[in-house]
């Protein structure tokens, strides 16, 4: 078969529903500036969509930082890998300071989240080692466990006893091949806002040889007493061998950093292959980068806002009834049950009655039958957004239950 007539015949789980969906449930357009509240085809919306989680995307001195580093330096400067032509004093002075941030030797500056995961995995691992992971692992951590030739085992979701039988299996194939076993878990999961079992994990240490990679991009910046992630909330952030974090969520910007013991960031250094052969962070971003880290900092209040937000909605959401899961963090899912017909009816109504945007996920990221709306607060979010949210969700979850939404419910609601 040709490859085109194959692929177009196909379009993939998301892709299938092109047709239908393009352009507003799929590839919407969000206009305006970074709020709570955006444009979207024409209308202002209350956006609860956006990992913008401590409102800087528009902070006035991070915008002055990007302009003025803008200005002077251009986006190309510099051009070229950090190896080769693309290392400032600013890639190196944002290395320090954030190995200081999180409590480790040293840290790595990386030019995207998602390829430095997958370029990290690759990186620490060979044929003879052994990864075990998280069943509900980020696509960047399944991207680069693709890449490794050995073995890889995953165990159910935060489940203790089965990554236990998996360190068993792993610790006997590694007796034989020589080699290491590294265990990949997130700090927050994204999609339904729990935590990683941090805690018992490192623990399993005491009694299983193993490396532990923390992927915590939505808990970098939200989690913690200083924002350092959620092993610092969990107590346990000096038994995480490496700790990677992205500047996608909390600091509303572009890359990302990876640390760890300082003669272990060296070796990435010179190995991962997403740094060596691709251009480095430009450097305007990397001054924005330290504006960024700097005011998460000296500046609690913009994680003490998140939280005042956070916490109102989801106990307003627990209050009416509403299934928001096992969340411990700021991402708050709300959990219907219905089909793919029902959520695209749910998401049309919030948006055009309810001026209300926030991101839908149905099978196969949750099981059949289940509907879940994530909504992620944020720091500019105010609690009459929180009040306004609720009050739309109880209309729709009332008009679901009476079944308004099935194929029927939708004829009478036109009659």
């Amino acid at each position: 078969m040709d490859i085109f007539e194959k692929i177009v015949n196909r379009m993939g789980p998301l892709g299938q529903y092109y047709a239908q969906g393009h352009g507003y449930y799929l590839f919407p357009k969000l206009e305006g500036e970074i709020s709570n509240r955006m444009i979207f085809r024409g209308k202002e919306r209350l956006v609860w969509s956006l990992n913008n989680y401590l409102g800087l995307a528009n902070h006035p001195e991070v915008r002055k930082a990007d302009a003025e580093a803008a200005a002077r330096y251009g986006l190309a400067h510099q051009m070229g890998a950090r190896m080769m032509s693309g290392q400032t004093e600013y890639h190196e002075q944002f290395e320090r300071e954030i190995a200081d941030f999180m409590g480790k030797e040293a840290a790595y500056l990386l030019n995207y989240g998602y390829q430095g995961m997958v370029s990290i995995i690759q990186s620490l691992v060979d044929r003879k080692d052994v990864i075990v992971y998280d069943s509900e692992a980020h696509a960047c951590i399944i991207d680069g466990m693709q890449l490794h030739f050995g073995k890889r085992f995953v165990y159910p979701h935060n489940n203790m006893q089965n990554l236990e039988k998996e360190l068993q299996r792993a610790t006997k194939i590694t007796n034989q091949t020589g080699g290491g076993i590294l265990v990949i878990t997130e700090g927050v999961y994204g999609m339904a806002g729990d935590l990683g079992n941090l805690r018992e994990i490192v623990k399993l240490k005491k009694q299983y040889n193993f490396r532990l990679l923390v992927d915590d991009a939505h808990g970098f910046g939200t989690m913690g007493a200083t924002g350092q992630g959620t092993g610092e909330f969990l107590g346990v952030q000096d038994e995480i061998d490496l700790c990677f974090g992205t500047f996608a969520k909390a600091f509303a910007g572009i890359g990302g950093f990876i640390a760890s013991r300082k003669d272990v960031i060296t070796y990435l250094m010179y190995n991962l292959r997403s740094q060596v052969y691709a251009k480095s962070l430009p450097i305007a971003m990397t001054i924005g980068a330290l504006k960024r880290l700097e005011i998460l900092r000296n500046e609690p209040q913009h994680k003490e806002k998140l939280w005042i937000i956070v916490n109102a909605l989801q106990k307003g959401l627990k209050e009416q009834g509403f299934n928001i899961g096992k969340t411990e963090s700021p991402v708050t899912p709300v959990y219907f049950t219905g089909g793919p017909g029902e959520a695209t009816r749910i998401t049309y109504e919030l948006r055009e009655k309810h001026n209300i945007f926030c991101s839908i996920v149905v099978y196969p990221v949750v099981p059949k039958g289940i509907i879940m709306l994530r909504l992620i607060p944020t720091a500019v979010h105010t609690l009459e957004d929180v009040k306004e949210t609720i009050n739309a969700f109880a209309d729709i979850k009332e008009k679901l239950d009476a079944g308004k939404y099935t194929g029927e419910g939708i004829k009478a609601m036109t009659a």
